[in-house]
């Protein structure tokens, strides 16, 4: 909950907007600002206080604790001109909420945390639990020393300038380890624990198993990613609580998918009990990896039969693939969401020219893998296998990566192993149909006119299709140099259908510096004067030119002409 304070009726009126736009997130607090505050503190994880800075320092003070655990605190100012991250920037997340609250209210946001300002991701932001020398392993990474990086275990972690030797050093691992002198210890979410247990089986039985299993195969429990049983124990008491203890999600299977489950040491007890030969054992390697405990049992001080068993399983990362539409270029027209994930990406495949476009953007340490024209299945098989080796890529295209570019030969490579996020991008169409008005104003298809891939007897069909169909037809990849015959022959299929008088608008380089955009008739064009960088839009028979701008009806009705 984000605790909203305001002392006067300027501060209330950017108060209240928040409250608005976020009304299951935010709690206004009234009365005296000192009372008002400190309930806040008190009783939310987040507050925004539209007072001044100095005066929320004072109120806040006497009542910080541990960074760890103390809300974080953005302050505005009275003319809603900035949103000041103030206290628990990291931990309380008060620099993103500086940024969303800026977002909302026209508000420039003021973070001053040394990581954010340089672009380098917090080492205690990078969700797993963080151990060591957090400040001087940060200090020597924004100083330019050398930092390792010792990854025992692969994760696909954001950028990070990191050497592979230095005078301090970040290890990933899931061993439990004491972080040494300079060093920051993380812990990845790489550990599965299956457990099975007996009806009425003790929390503190079961947890007992599984701490010490852990223990003694000099593994941390902060690396623990789940608890996993059968089905059926999925309301057993010891096990719910035994994960609530360790911080960790529950996961079931059913018995049928755990009978499939090769396992070392299968029982004809859990056969019999719950219709599977395992259930620690099969419930832990569900979803592969390297079983770093068989299956054990707890032990009873009472000498009586164990009731609880349990096994460990390193899952192997899994690497993240974010494949990523820039948009047709303007960098207003660049979402957010993409912005996101080229920051979040350790690794960066694309063609130089879009690389170019967003360097700025990416964050120091990113390994940049780009290539030229031409190379698009390649950059794609590259993606996949930095994905595979447990990186965080991004594989970026123009437009919307899954309209005539990478999305589709990058899915065409990748199979379970890895995730895929796709993240849309304005593509050229839409760009170019916003310049030109509403041309897209009902149903329409776009197709290309290259057939590097596709063979022209397919493409043709496709535009005779839709010029039979009365579809509005956008044409991606018109003409080049060496392909001066493709666009005459598709809009003189296009012409069978429509009126020589048909709007056709011509944009080039949608979105950029050098746009242009213009409205001609399908009996007017002269291809000569397309090129590959150019989108041709033709109507159907009920486009219209309405005040210079190329506009396609939904409906008919109000389009007839008067008598």
């Amino acid at each position: 909950m984000i605790g909203l304070i305001s002392a006067t009726a300027a501060g209330a009126a950017a108060r209240d907007r928040l409250a608005a736009a976020w009304p299951d997130r935010t709690r206004v607090y009234d009365g005296p600002v000192g009372d008002a505050v400190r309930r806040a503190f008190a009783e939310c994880e987040q507050l925004v206080c539209f007072l001044a800075t100095g005066a929320v320092v004072r109120l806040v003070a006497p009542l910080l604790a541990d960074k760890a655990s103390d809300p974080g605190v953005v302050c505005v100012d009275e003319a809603g001109r900035f949103a000041v991250s103030l206290v628990g920037g990291h931990g309380g997340g008060a620099n993103e909420l500086a940024c969303a609250v800026g977002e909302l209210l026209g508000a420039e946001p003021v973070v001053t945390t040394a990581t954010d300002a340089v672009g380098v991701p917090g080492l205690d932001t990078l969700g797993m639990p963080v151990a060591g020398d957090v400040a001087g392993v940060s200090r020597a990474v924004l100083d330019g020393e050398r930092v390792a990086l010792k990854a025992e275990v692969a994760w696909p972690l954001p950028p990070l300038p990191v050497a592979a030797e230095g005078t301090h050093s970040i290890r990933v691992t899931d061993r439990h380890i004491e972080p040494g002198d300079r060093e920051v210890v993380l812990h990845p979410p790489t550990l599965v624990v299956g457990v099975g247990a007996s009806k009425g089986a003790p929390a503190e039985e079961v947890l007992t198993l599984v701490e010490g299993a852990l223990r003694d195969a000099g593994l941390s429990a902060q690396s623990v990613a789940e608890l996993a049983t059968v089905d059926a124990k999925a309301g057993e008491p010891g096990i719910v609580e035994a994960a609530q203890r360790l911080g960790v999600r529950l996961v079931t299977h059913s018995a049928e998918e755990l009978a499939r489950v090769e396992v070392p040491n299968p029982s004809d007890a859990p056969l019999a009990a719950v219709g599977t030969p395992s259930v620690a054992e099969a419930a832990a390697l569900v979803g592969g990896g390297e079983l770093l405990v068989p299956k054990r049992k707890s032990q009873r001080p009472d000498g009586l039969p164990a009731m609880a068993t349990c096994a460990v399983v390193r899952r192997a990362a899994r690497g993240r693939l974010a494949v990523v539409g820039l948009g047709p270029g303007a960098r207003d027209l660049l979402t957010p969401r993409a912005r996101a994930e080229l920051r979040r990406a350790s690794v960066l495949v694309g063609l130089d020219q879009y690389v170019d476009q967003i360097r700025d953007l990416l964050r120091p340490g990113t390994r940049i893998l780009e290539s030229g024209l031409g190379a698009e299945e390649e950059r794609a098989r590259t993606a996949v296998a930095e994905a595979r080796r447990g990186h965080a890529v991004a594989l970026i295209g123009s437009g919307d990566a899954g309209v005539y570019a990478m999305a589709s030969p990058a899915l065409a490579e990748a199979s379970d192993d890895i995730d895929v996020i796709g993240v849309p991008g304005v593509t050229a169409a839409l760009a170019a149909a916003a310049i030109l008005g509403a041309p897209l104003g009902h149903d329409h298809v776009s197709i290309s006119l290259s057939d590097l891939h596709t063979p022209w007897e397919v493409i043709e069909r496709r535009v005779r299709a839709a010029a039979e169909a009365d579809i509005v037809v956008t044409f991606y990849n018109p003409r080049s140099r060496g392909r001066d015959w493709q666009l005459p022959k598709a809009l003189a299929i296009l012409a069978e259908h429509r009126e020589p008088t048909t709007p056709v608008g011509v944009v080039r380089n949608a979105s950029r510096p050098d746009e242009s955009g213009r409205l001609t008739t399908l009996g007017a064009l002269d291809p000569a004067t397309v090129d590959m960088m150019t989108v041709v839009t033709v109507g159907n028979t009920a486009t219209r030119d309405i005040a210079g701008r190329m506009v396609t009806p939904r409906g008919y009705r109000w389009q007839e002409e008067p008598k």
